[in-house]
Formats: C-alpha cells, structure tokens, sequence
C-alpha cells in the first residue's frame, strides 16, 4: 500500500523505509540457478538478472506476466531560449499519437507484452524558465511527482517510465550537471540534433541554471528547481515501485536523471532498477556509471519515450523464462559432472 505522497518528507521517509529484496527468494533463486542445465555461469548477465529478479518479487522461480510502460509529457519554459531544435507544440501532437498507438513506444510495449499509459501533465502551462528561478514550486513538484506515484498498477511484476518533452534533454542535463559535479558542456548533448550554435546556447542556459540552483538541497529540491513536471512523474512512478517491490528497467538519459534524484535523496532509491540501455545522448553513460548501472543494450538509441526500457523488457522476461522454465540436472535426468 502507497502512502499519501503530502509533501517530500513523506516521500523521503517511504524511500527510507521501503523493503529490499527477499533473501529468501534470493538464496531460492541462486540454488535454483546452479541446478540448470547449463554449465555455471553459461548464461552470463541473464543469470544475475533473474535472480535479482526473484529477489524483489519474492520468488525464487517467479514468472513476469504483467509488464507496465507509463510514458508522461511535459513542456518546458527554457525552450523559450531556443534550446529545442523543435517547438513546444511536438509535444501535444506526440501525446496524440500515443494515443492513438502510432508511435515507436507503442509497437515495442506491444512487443514486449506490456501495458501501456500516457500521462499528459499540463501541457498548455510550461514549466517556468529555470534560468530566472526555480522549474516548479514545491506544490508543483509535488503535483507531478504523484501523478507518477498513482499511475504505477500494484499488480504490474515490471515497470518501464518513459517521458515526452520537447526540451527536457535540457532540464536532465542541468539535473546531471547539479547533482554531480563538473562543466555544463560535461553534461549537455545535441537533443533532437542542435547544431554547434544550437548546442553552445543550450550549453549556456544548462550553465547558467546549474549556476543559480545548484548546491540548493537534496535530489529532490534539485528536481524542482531545474526539471519537468515528467522528469518529476517519472521519478515518482520509479518511487512507487521501490515501495511496492516492482523492479524497474530505467530507460535513456532523461529517466536517468529522474532516477539520480532519487538516488541522491536516498541511499538505495534505486536498487530495484536495472539500465535497459546506453542511449546516443553522450552524457547518459557518464550518468548510468555515476549510478552503477551497466546497461542492458547499446544500439545508438535516441529516441526516448521509455523505447530502450520497453525493448529490455524482452530480455528481463528471458533471463526469468530461463531462469523458472528449465529444468534442473535431476528433473532431466542429465549427469552434472
């Protein structure tokens, strides 16, 4: 059951107090392992999958039947500085797509078995220009944060969050930038494909918000000072799921910065994810290593909207197919050395 998310201490104190995995399920799952029929270790990075898996599911030989893709929308004030190479008005016409199921995320949620929604947060009220003052006030970050909170299904076993946001590489730079030190120019990447001019403004304004906000108190004020209301669903969606056990597969460098607010206002915020991938976007490998994840794939990915996520759902679900439906030395009647 989910708290009542009525201000940031609430969602502090659930990160702080939420359950880990099972060791129960976690020993289970290990012995289970060593049993297959393969030699020790022949499956690699599926193997550890499935059993960190099992662990936050309780479960030494669990099965995924229910996997969720949540895509959130957003617009940003600072597109106003011309950070974007595309307008604002993308991101409703994007959202209709969603609904409609023209887009990429659609085909692989469907290919990958997974529910799909789409959140749209106050499309026609933009965040404010963080280079002037802060994104969002506290009641508006709190606002987006429980709109990810209440979106995530209690009884999905896999959760993808996904965001839409013309802009929003901006805000996740200045996030990374804040939260982890060093230049602007460290953090901050073509987008949707600015030229030089377009990447040395976006540069500047990424500089310049970091400049005003950072140093201004944990991941989570850091989030509403220089992010989107998406950025901010998404990290509550991945919060919820921390409490309610549902393992998370992070997608690209936008859902990478969610995450590091979370990880930053909270020791263990995000053992229940796992990397689905290491996008194009030149600073989400720095990102995914300042956060310990090593990603699933690596397949030139730009596109966000939770796709490098949704596609790693199909190999979460065959590390735990392997995992559960193979049979041991024993049940085969095969000799184990």
């Amino acid at each position: 059951m989910l708290p009542e998310l009525k201000d940031l201490k609430t969602l502090r104190d659930a990160l702080r107090n939420a359950p880990g995995p099972e060791d129960l399920a976690l020993q289970g799952a290990a012995e289970r392992n060593g049993q297959l029929t393969k030699p020790p270790g022949a499956l690699g990075r599926l193997e550890d999958l499935a059993i960190w898996y099992a662990g936050w599911r309780g479960d030494a030989r669990p099965q995924i039947s229910a996997p969720q893709v949540i895509v959130f929308a957003g617009n940003h004030g600072v597109t106003a500085q011309g950070v974007s190479a595309f307008p604002p008005e993308v991101t409703v016409q994007m959202v209709m797509n969603f609904e409609h199921g023209g887009a990429a995320i659609n085909q692989l949620a469907k290919a990958a078995g997974a529910s799909m929604n789409v959140h749209a947060l106050e499309l026609d009220r933009p965040t404010a220009d963080f280079t002037t003052g802060p994104a969002m006030s506290e009641d508006e970050l709190l606002d987006a944060l429980r709109v990810g909170w209440t979106a995530v299904d209690p009884s999905a076993d896999l959760l993808v969050v996904g965001e839409m946001g013309i802009g929003n590489t901006t805000p996740a730079a200045a996030i990374a930038c804040a939260l982890f030190g060093g230049e602007a120019a460290d953090w901050t990447g073509r987008g949707t494909g600015v030229d030089d001019a377009g990447l040395a403004n976006k540069t500047r304004v990424v500089a310049e918000g970091v400049a005003l906000h950072a140093g201004s108190g944990d991941g989570l004020e850091i989030l509403g000072r220089l992010g989107g209301r998406e950025i901010a669903a998404m990290a509550g969606g991945i919060a919820a799921a921390r409490v309610l056990r549902i393992p998370v597969i992070l997608d690209g460098f936008i859902c990478s910065a969610a995450a590091a607010c979370l990880a930053n206002a909270s020791e263990g915020a995000l053992d229940h994810t796992v990397a689905g991938h290491q996008s194009a976007e030149g600073a989400h490998g720095a990102v995914l290593a300042k956060l310990g994840k090593e990603p699933l794939l690596s397949l030139g990915l730009r596109l966000g909207e939770g796709s490098g996520g949704a596609l790693a759902i199909n190999i979460v679900k065959s590390a735990v197919a392997c995992h559960s439906g193979m049979a041991t030395f024993a049940e085969a009647g095969v000799s184990d050395g």
